[in-house]
């Protein structure tokens, strides 16, 4: 199954993962506001198109496709870039999907590095993979990954998400040097703590996180730099610089 409006924008086709709440929805309602048709995807398909839904009260006129996956399995990520290039030729691909577990290394649950590797780090991976060769093709894209500020600087109880989020890292810094010969942008993204349905509970002010709409708008303004620009990093922290 899968969701969708009638087409008609023309600015570029968005490809965006993890797209159901927070980071991933807010990338795509700005893309949405400027007229980018949207590819989509998330774990969760009641969100997922919840998540279309209000995108299209507010921007009716836009194209929105969105279809259920579990990027974190080789097969379905491979799957959701198939489905994207049978309706798009994709121009921006926004890898955000990704989970978060807290731990310690020496005692966190067995299996939480093989669970954040194949969600945070794979995913991408495997997505990318597919997505890249039409962008080569036509010698001009731009791919964002949503990393963490984790990846950056190692703090207790980062265990294995920050060890994912490491390894994205590397990820990213290799295909900026493998694709900038074909006019393909690549982008890392550093947030810290945004205030998002992870954080609602956890009691701390949310006068101290950042918006989702702030990571938003800076992938945003880096997607609309000359093709002789190419921001390499993105890294945001809150204000008050503590979580």
């Amino acid at each position: 199954m899968s969701l969708q409006n009638s087409p008609s924008g023309d600015r570029g086709n968005v490809i965006i993962t993890g797209a159901s709440r927070g980071l991933g929805k807010a990338i795509a309602e700005i893309f949405a506001t400027s007229g980018y048709n949207l590819y989509l995807t998330a774990l969760n398909e009641n969100r997922l198109y919840k998540a279309v839904e209000d995108l299209l009260n507010k921007y009716p006129a836009v194209l929105i496709k969105a279809k259920p996956y579990d990027l974190s399995k080789k097969e379905q990520a491979r799957a959701f870039g198939e489905w994207c290039l049978k309706n798009c030729s994709p121009d921006i691909l926004v890898n955000n999907a990704g989970s978060f577990t807290g731990a310690d290394v020496h005692d966190e649950e067995e299996g939480a590095l093989e669970e954040m590797i194949e969600t945070n780090l794979y995913s991408a991976y495997h997505l990318t993979r597919v997505i890249v060769p039409p962008m080569i093709g036509k010698k001009t894209g731009h791919i964002f990954n949503m990393s963490s500020i984790a990846a950056l600087k190692a703090y207790p109880g980062g265990g294995s998400y920050s060890i994912s989020k490491f390894a994205l890292h590397g990820f990213s810094v290799n295909l900026r040097e493998e694709l900038k010969s074909y006019n393909i942008k690549v982008t890392t993204v550093f947030p810290g703590a945004v205030y998002t349905d992870s954080w609602a509970s956890s009691g701390i002010n949310k006068k101290r996180f950042m918006e989702a709409d702030d990571i938003a708008k800076m992938v945003y303004a880096a997607s609309q730099l000359s093709p002789g620009a190419c921001v390499e990093d993105i890294i945001l922290r809150p204000q008050l610089g503590d979580i």
